[in-house]
């Protein structure tokens, strides 16, 4: 991508700043498609420059959107309306669903029956050791906040970046490792983990109090139901009329209306839409497809790829757009500290689990403390979660407040900043290739 390409997104991201958001406030019509584009500029630009200075474009993308949500700051108030829009709302979460469709899809079941001994321990208590954490770090400075939001921050502590994890791991060289096949096998579980824990979080936020444990076990049963239920259920079913559609040409949209399909039934049986979008693209994961335009099959992946890198980016610029730094108290960068701390320790604690004898096919036992800062980064998922906190409104209010909305979303973007290089310092100090001043402490 060139600096031509660049100045013309930066041109029409200030067309769309002055023409979509002047008059009224509300995003109609020709106004809105400008809103839109420039969100997308504003992703794009973000991402590209995240990208050069060796950070995931993620975080290109939240930065982009918590530049624009705080010109406000400093008078410049075109932006404000967008993060309230209802259609760049609808426009955030589509693109969240196939996201979540897309981790599914990248996700694979046979992998997953392979990886459940140590990878999924792992999995196990880099989940609730975090979250944990999170509530004890959330009760400890919000004393007064009910327990549905020191459940909602544990959660958002729990999850693991799978497509993070990936590209730092291939970036370096390293996916080949016995470490790595460990490190994705549990981020994988521990998704599916860390969505259940969502579905159940979110139903009881949305109540605004800790409900009887018997309410907690059926919600739980529920998510669980629904992902091994629809999975069980589908295995054959939609696999057997995707093998037999496979040469249509439409198979690819029927993909995306099958992840929205399963997004309404989880939504109607009162779980997080993600859920079922994740379910949807578990029963795809080994699927190929006609395109348009071909002889051959390609993997689902190929076909909602573009899809999801159109839309997701709203997603992460409308997050960022929805953190106002002036909001945040003392308090909450504090907490956002703590919160980045026990976000970190209970990782690398998980990978502390696994055994110090050699896998078969590996020379020396895996190394702990690189399975550890594997499982450390939030990035999507987090903010996935996070995002959807501060999207349920109670009796009361809003469930997170701004500045713990802030405190979460510092603190996910930190786990995800300080990884790669941390990997790469330990891959040097694994493979002997620099001396000790490379060591980590």
């Amino acid at each position: 991508m060139g600096r031509p390409f660049l100045y013309a997104l930066a041109g029409a991201l200030v067309l769309g700043a002055r023409n979509a958001l002047a008059g009224d406030g509300h995003l109609t019509g020709a106004t809105t498609w400008l809103a839109l584009a420039t969100l997308l500029a504003a992703a794009k630009i973000g991402g590209e420059v995240a990208t050069r200075v060796g950070q995931p474009a993620v975080l290109g993308e939240l930065s982009a959107g918590i530049l624009l949500g705080n010109l406000d700051a400093v008078g410049v108030r075109f932006f404000a309306p967008i993060a309230h829009s209802p259609e760049v709302h609808f426009a955030a979460e589509l693109g969240v669903i196939l996201l979540l469709f897309q981790v599914g899809l990248e996700s694979s079941l046979a992998e997953m029956r392979r990886v459940v001994g140590t990878a999924g321990l792992v999995a196990m208590v880099g989940v609730f050791l975090p979250m944990a954490l999170g509530v004890g770090a959330s009760r400890l400075f919000l004393p007064a906040e009910a327990w549905s939001v020191h459940l909602f921050v544990g959660a958002t502590l729990a999850a693991t970046s799978v497509g993070i994890t990936a590209r730092v791991l291939k970036d370096l060289g390293a996916e080949k490792r016995s470490e790595a096949r460990i490190i994705l096998g549990a981020a994988v579980l521990d998704d599916v983990l860390g969505l259940v824990v969502l579905a159940v979080v979110a139903a009881i936020g949305v109540r605004g109090q800790m409900p009887p444990v018997g309410k907690v076990a059926s919600i739980f049963g529920l998510a669980s139901a629904f992902l091994v239920g629809a999975i069980a259920v589908g295995y054959f079913a939609v696999r057997g009329i995707y093998r037999s559609t496979a040469k249509f040409r439409t198979a690819g949209v029927l993909s995306v209306a099958l992840a929205l399909l399963f997004s309404g039934v989880a939504a109607a049986a009162g779980l997080a839409p993600i859920v079922g979008a994740f379910a949807a693209g578990l029963l795809l994961d080994e699927v190929s497809i006609r395109s348009h335009g071909s002889d051959g099959l390609q993997r689902l992946e190929a076909y909602v790829s573009p899809l999801v890198g159109l839309l997701a980016p709203i997603f992460f610029v409308r997050t960022g757009m929805s953190v106002h730094v002036a909001g945040i108290s003392g308090r909450g960068l504090l907490l956002a500290v703590v919160l980045f701390a026990v976000a970190v320790a209970g990782k690398i604690a998980a990978g502390f689990v696994v055994g110090r004898r050699p896998s078969p096919d590996a020379e020396a036992p895996p190394d702990r403390l690189l399975i550890g800062l594997g499982m450390v980064p939030r990035g999507e998922v987090g903010l996935i979660f996070a995002s959807t906190g501060a999207a349920i409104v109670t009796p009361k209010g809003p469930l997170l407040a701004d500045d713990l909305t802030i405190a979460l979303v510092l603190a996910v973007m930190a786990t995800t900043v300080v990884v790669p290089p941390l990997l790469a310092a330990r891959l040097r100090l694994l493979e002997g290739r620099n001396g000790a001043s490379d060591r980590l402490p």
